[in-house]
C-alpha cells in the first residue's frame, strides 16, 4: 500500500489557502492543524472534545490525554501542545463564541454532530483534492509531523512515543527521505 504523501511547506500553504476559501474554514483548518502540529490520527481528531483540549478555566491545555478507547493501538497517550497549536486552538475557539462546552466534540459536522473517523477522513481527502495535492491523505499531516521531528534531530525514541507507536520500525516507515535530504547528508562528510 502506497504511503500518504508528505507535503512541502509551499504545498501546505496552498492547502491552507484552499481551506480558507471554503465553507467551514475554521473547523477544517483546525482538523488539518491537529494532524500536522500534533501528529494525530484522523480517528483521534474526530474523537476530541473541548474538555480534552481546554482546562476548567477555558485555557488550552499544555498536554492532551488521549484515552485508550480512541487510539489505534488501544493505549492511552499524551499529546503535547506546542505554541503554534495553542494559537490555532485559541483562534478556532474565538470563531465559535458560546458554543463551547467541555463534553461537545471539538469538530462538528454540518449537522452539528461529531465526525466519524471515516467522514473526517473523506473531508480531509476532499480538501487535499481541492488543493490539487495528489497522493495526499488524512495521514499526510501525521507523516509530516514524524518526518519533521526526525529531520530536526529529535531522538527516535521520543518520536516513537509522541506518535504512539509500539515499535521503532513503524515510526521509521513514516519518515520521508528525498534526494535533497540525501544530498545534504553527504555534504556533511
Amino acid at each position: 500500500m502506497k504511503q500518504a504523501r508528505v507535503l512541502t511547506e509551499q504545498e501546505q500553504k496552498r492547502l491552507l489557502a484552499v481551506v480558507a476559501q471554503g465553507r467551514h474554514a475554521a473547523r477544517n483548518r483546525m482538523a488539518i492543524m491537529l494532524s500536522y502540529l500534533a501528529g494525530l490520527r484522523v480517528g483521534e481528531i474526530a474523537a476530541l472534545t473541548w474538555g480534552d483540549v481546554l482546562d476548567s478555566n477555558g485555557t488550552v491545555r499544555e498536554q492532551v490525554r488521549l484515552a485508550a478507547e480512541i487510539t489505534k493501538g488501544g493505549h492511552a497517550r499524551v499529546v503535547f501542545v506546542n505554541d503554534r497549536l495553542r494559537k490555532e486552538l485559541e483562534r478556532y475557539r474565538a470563531t465559535l463564541g458560546s458554543e463551547i462546552k467541555s463534553e461537545r466534540p471539538l469538530l462538528l459536522t454540518q449537522k452539528r454532530t461529531a465526525f466519524s473517523p471515516n467522514t473526517l477522513c473523506q473531508l480531509m481527502g476532499q480538501l487535499y483534492a481541492q488543493a490539487g495535492l495528489d497522493g495526499a491523505t488524512s495521514h499526510s499531516g501525521r507523516r509530516w509531523f514524524i518526518t519533521k521531528l526526525a529531520h530536526s534531530g529529535i531522538s527516535p525514541k521520543v518520536i516513537m512515543t509522541l506518535a504512539g507507536h509500539k515499535h521503532m520500525t513503524t515510526t521509521q516507515r513514516y519518515i520521508e527521505v528525498n534526494d535533497e535530504l540525501m544530498r545534504a547528508a553527504v555534504e556533511v562528510l
